[in-house]
């Protein structure tokens, strides 16, 4: 059970893989001021990673167990088939809580992989949190403490939106919100080529392109709409949308899209 106890003191950070993503994490909660950059220790063998953390103004360590020793919170931020590696260099986690963006990791394989005892809260980011705009689906089924539970949410909050679900439903979240920017980068690709076989220069067809699906994504959120709510709002009988609408579900877009989300989530699982 979760020791609902724990100080409400900001704990301190220490990060193992400074990369994209972890980059993001930290830099975003340093910049919301969700973190002082004083609390943090990162660990990351590339170099100019490190210099990266330098210069804002993070804590260093020359090693994973120096992390693991000076911090409260450890974010594993490294890939899933470097883990076992990276476990056996850390040292004891023994009450530490551990927060793993790790696709395919489950929380008791980093248990039983870890020297000790930590609590463990999984979570899936995405790469729009390089931007502010991440999503991220957190553990609901976490032995984090409230506490703990209530700072991972601020944490990743202030770079994007959070949801909590259940732990086994991660790799379906892997799937969708982890992989789909790939998706939707092609979408967005093929959307500015649509525009460039009519005539439209390469640069204004990227950005209108780009523009459209940041918008229409902002207006679905913004008032709580359905996609099939939004979708309306544009096709009109006889119209031009719904000319194009027909040609994408004559190819079986939704299906073909549903089928790269499945695709995703058994890779997760595999992994």
């Amino acid at each position: 059970m979760a020791d609902n106890t724990t100080s409400t003191a900001t704990p301190r950070i220490g990060v193992i893989g400074f990369g994209n993503m972890g980059g993001a994490i930290i830099g975003g909660a340093v910049a919301h001021h969700v973190v002082d950059p004083a609390s943090v220790t990162i660990y990351d063998p590339n170099a100019s990673s490190i210099e990266r953390a330098k210069n804002l103004g993070l804590g260093t360590a020359s090693n994973e167990r120096e992390v693991v020793e000076s911090s409260d919170m450890i974010l594993l931020a490294v890939k899933p088939q470097s883990f076992a590696a990276t476990a056996a260099n850390c040292g004891s986690f023994d009450g530490k809580a551990v927060l793993s963006i790790m696709a395919g990791v489950t929380a008791d394989r980093i248990r039983s992989t870890v020297d000790g005892t930590p609590r463990v809260l999984r979570l899936m980011p995405n790469t729009p949190a390089l931007v502010g705009a991440g999503a991220f689906a957190l553990s609901s089924d976490s032995d984090f403490s409230d506490v703990e539970k209530a700072f991972a949410e601020e944490l990743f909050a202030s770079i994007g939106i959070v949801e909590f679900v259940p732990e086994h439903l991660i790799d379906a979240v892997t799937g969708l919100s982890g992989s789909a920017p790939a998706f939707v980068a092609m979408f967005i690709e093929a959307l500015a080529d649509g525009g460039l076989k009519e005539g439209l220069p390469r640069a204004t067809a990227y950005r209108l392109a780009a523009q459209t699906c940041l918008g229409e994504a902002k207006l679905i959120l913004d008032r709580n709409m359905t996609p099939a709510q939004a979708k309306d709002m544009v096709t009109s009988p006889a119209g031009t949308t719904i000319a194009g609408y027909a040609v994408l579900e004559e190819a079986g877009f939704r299906g073909t899209v549903m089928k790269a989300v499945s695709a995703a989530a058994q890779r997760s699982r595999e992994l």
